[in-house]
């Protein structure tokens, strides 16, 4: 597998009842992911993380996939053009 660097943008709405499910389905992707930054918003009750990850499209399509079946969750992601 062609691993690339890329970001991942996830938006948690409603965060006390669906941050949690994130942090474990993240914990389970620690593999590919070199950074993590993350934003709690109060005023909208929400959270904006940004992971850095190095990933191959099908882990890349995997992560996401699982992340926007997640009630409440938005998420985009690129990865770089070239490995």
């Amino acid at each position: 597998m062609d691993k690339r660097l890329g970001f991942v943008g996830i938006i948690i709405e409603n965060r006390d009842a669906n941050a949690t499910a994130v942090n474990e389905l993240l914990g389970q992707f620690g593999g590919i992911i070199v950074a993590r930054t993350g934003v709690p918003y109060e005023k909208r009750a929400c959270s904006a993380i940004t992971l850095i990850v190095d990933a191959s499209t099908d882990e890349l399509g995997v992560l996401t996939g699982k992340l926007g079946s997640l009630p409440g969750i938005s998420v985009k992601s690129m990865l770089s053009k070239n490995g």
